[in-house]
């Protein structure tokens, strides 16, 4: 593999953002998921336990959770306690309107499972109104 790779999507949000990845094969839950106050994963069978989410580019696997996810993502934003990004295999219009309503980028629906795509660490550029990721491996293999 070559250190640079891409990827498109079929569906994202907000505006065009580059940081680094944070990647797990689970899910997520903005509610259930993470200690908002802190800046963590808190729920403690989440493979990202204990792990910082502030300023990374999630790359889960799909998003769950209600209604509340909307203002939860906007307090998040607004204190500097956000992800940068979401990038999800399939997420939920809940979802979806909580990270618009939070001006929060949030891309997902590729052609391969992205969890597996992307390693932590990797360096990540998304243009969710282009439907491009591209990917820098954090390993130079």
């Amino acid at each position: 593999m070559s250190g640079k790779r891409t990827y498109s999507f079929e569906a994202g949000i907000g505006a065009s953002v580059t940081g680094e990845a944070l990647v797990a094969s689970d899910n997520f839950s903005a509610r259930y998921d993470l200690d908002r106050i802190r800046g963590l994963f808190s729920r403690r069978s989440h493979q990202l336990y204990g792990q910082s989410y502030v300023g990374k580019i999630l790359v889960l696997n799909t998003a769950k959770g209600g209604v509340a996810t909307s203002w939860m993502l906007l307090d998040m934003v607004e204190r500097g306690m956000a992800p940068a990004a979401l990038v999800l295999n399939i997420t939920n219009p809940i979802l979806a309107q909580g990270a618009a309503f939070a001006a929060l980028p949030l891309v997902h629906d590729f052609t391969v499972d992205i969890t597996l795509c992307i390693e932590t660490g990797d360096q990540l550029s998304i243009f969710p109104e282009e439907g491009l990721l591209i990917q820098e491996s954090a390993v130079g293999t």
